[in-house]
C-alpha cells in the first residue's frame, strides 16, 4: 500500500492582510516612504508602529528598525559594547546573534543548553564569574522560554545587563510578562519566517530614556529625533546627539504600513499557531525513541515551530529517519550535522568567534529535529505530519532492532 505524503510547503506564508496591502498602496502613492518625509504633525506609519508595538509589549519606548539582526547590533552600541568586550549568549542559537556581537568588535562566550532548549543558567553564572562580562545577550531560541525569574537573579547578582532576542518570541510571556520585558533591552524581529511578515524588518524596546534615545540616534535619525512619538522627551537627546554616530537601519513607511493591521491580529495569529503546535505535540506523544519538550506552565508559548529530540540516536540514523520523511513532504531540520546547512549552522561553525567546546550542547544538537509550522497548514495537516513522522520513527526503530 502506498504510503501518503504531505504535499504542503513549509515556506509557504499566509497573503498579507488585505487591509496591510491597502495601507501599502496609500504609502507608495504617497510617494514619501522615508519615515522622517512627513507633512506638518503628521505622525506618519513608523512611529504609529513604534506607538502601538510600545503598548503592545507595554514598553515605555519602541524604535523600528531595518531587522532583527540590526536591532540586536543597535542595542549592543547603545550599552557601549564594543572592541574587545565579551558577550554572554546561548551555544543554541542561530548566526545572526553571535553575528550581532562580532559586528560591534565583542566575543561571544557561549553558555551552555538545557535539555528544555534554553539557557544553562548554572553555566551563565559561571560564566558571568570567569568572564568578566557585563551583557548578555539571550537568545530565546526557537520560541522557549527559560525561567526568567532565576535568570534575572543571577543577571543581578553577576552586573550584567539583560538583551532579550525575541525573534523567536513576539507574543509570547514569562509568568504574564511579555518577552522582550525582563532585561533592558528587548529585541524582535519581522523577517518572513517570524511572527509578522515584511520581508525583513525589526523592533526594539526598552524602559531605559537613555538607552533608547542612543538606539534612536544610531539607527540615523538625524536631528529628528523630535518626531518619535515612541521615544523619550528631547532633552535625553541634548549630550547623545553629539556622541553617537549615525549607523542607519531606519525602518521605512511602506514595511511599517504592512506591519500595523499584523500587530492587531497578533493575538489571534498565536492563538492559531498553538492549536497547530498542540496537535503535532499529541500526534508524537509517547512515540518511543522520541522525546517532546515539556513546555513549563509558566511559559506562553507562541508555536510557529515544532523541536523534538532523538536521544541516542546514531548521525547516521538520523540522517536516514530526515531523508525519509522528506521523501514524504515532511521536512526536517537536525542541527547536529558537522556542516551547515540553510539556517541550521551551529557554534562550532561560527569560526569569527573564540573557540568553545560546549559539551551539553554538543549532545543535545546531536539529536535536534526543528520543523516549521507555518499558518498556511490547517491541524489536519498538522495530524498527517505528525503520521507521517510517527510512520517513519517506528520504521527506523524496527530497522534497528532486526
Amino acid at each position: 500500500m502506498e504510503k501518503p505524503v504531505f504535499k504542503g510547503k513549509f515556506t509557504q506564508q499566509e497573503p498579507i492582510p488585505e487591509a496591510a496591502i491597502e495601507a501599502a498602496v496609500a504609502v507608495m502613492r504617497s510617494g514619501r516612504l522615508h519615515r522622517y518625509n512627513l507633512i506638518g504633525e503628521e505622525e506618519g506609519e513608523v512611529s504609529a508602529l513604534e506607538r502601538e508595538f510600545a503598548a503592545y509589549t507595554g514598553a515605555r519606548y519602541a524604535l523600528a528598525v531595518a531587522s532583527g539582526g540590526y536591532a540586536m547590533g543597535c542595542a549592543l552600541r547603545a550599552l557601549g559594547v564594543g572592541h574587545g568586550d565579551r558577550v554572554l549568549s546561548n551555544g543554541f542559537t542561530l548566526a545572526p546573534v553571535p553575528g550581532a556581537i562580532a559586528s560591534v568588535g565583542a566575543d561571544p562566550v557561549f553558555v551552555e543548553t538545557t535539555e528544555a532548549l534554553t539557557i544553562d543558567i548554572d553555566d551563565l553564572a559561571v560564566k558571568a564569574r570567569a568572564s568578566a562580562a557585563r551583557v548578555l545577550l539571550l537568545s530565546h531560541m526557537r520560541g522557549h522560554i527559560c525561567d526568567m525569574d532565576r535568570l534575572m537573579e543571577v543577571a543581578r547578582v553577576h552586573g550584567l545587563q539583560v538583551i532579550e532576542d525575541c525573534a523567536h518570541t513576539m507574543g509570547a510571556a514569562w509568568r504574564g510578562t511579555p518577552s522582550g520585558r525582563h532585561g533592558v533591552i528587548g529585541c524582535y524581529s519581522t523577517q518572513t519566517y517570524k511572527h509578522m511578515n515584511s520581508g525583513e524588518g525589526g523592533l526594539l524596546v526598552s524602559d531605559d530614556a537613555d538607552v533608547m534615545a542612543r538606539a534612536i540616534m544610531l539607527s540615523g535619525s538625524y536631528m529628528l529625533f523630535g518626531r518619535h512619538t515612541a521615544g523619550p522627551s528631547v532633552d535625553r537627546f541634548a549630550t547623545v546627539k553629539y556622541e553617537t554616530p549615525n549607523v542607519s537601519g531606519r525602518m521605512d513607511h511602506l514595511r511599517a504600513a504592512i506591519l500595523r493591521p499584523q500587530l492587531a491580529d497578533l493575538p489571534a495569529q498565536v492563538a492559531r499557531w498553538n492549536a497547530l503546535y498542540r496537535t503535532l505535540e499529541e500526534g508524537l506523544r509517547n512515540l518511543p525513541g522520541v522525546r517532546l519538550i515539556e513546555r513549563p506552565p509558566q511559559e506562553s508559548i507562541v508555536g510557529s515551530s515544532f523541536q523534538f529530540l532523538l536521544p541516542d540516536w546514531s548521525g547516521e540514523a538520523v540522517r536516514a529517519l530526515v531523508a525519509a520523511c522528506g521523501a514524504r513532504g515532511v521536512e526536517l531540520k537536525w542541527f547536529g550535522a558537522r556542516e551547515p546547512v540553510a539556517f541550521t549552522s551551529r557554534y562550532d561553525s561560527w569560526r569569527y568567534a573564540p573557540p568553545q567546546y560546549l559539551p551539553r550542547t554538543d549532545a543535545i544538537l546531536a539529536g535536534l529535529i526543528d520543523m516549521r509550522l507555518p499558518l498556511t497548514f490547517s491541524e489536519a495537516d498538522v495530524r498527517l505530519i505528525g503520521s507521517i513522522i510517527r510512520d517513519e520513527v517506528m520504521g527506523a526503530s524496527a530497522q534497528a532492532a532486526e
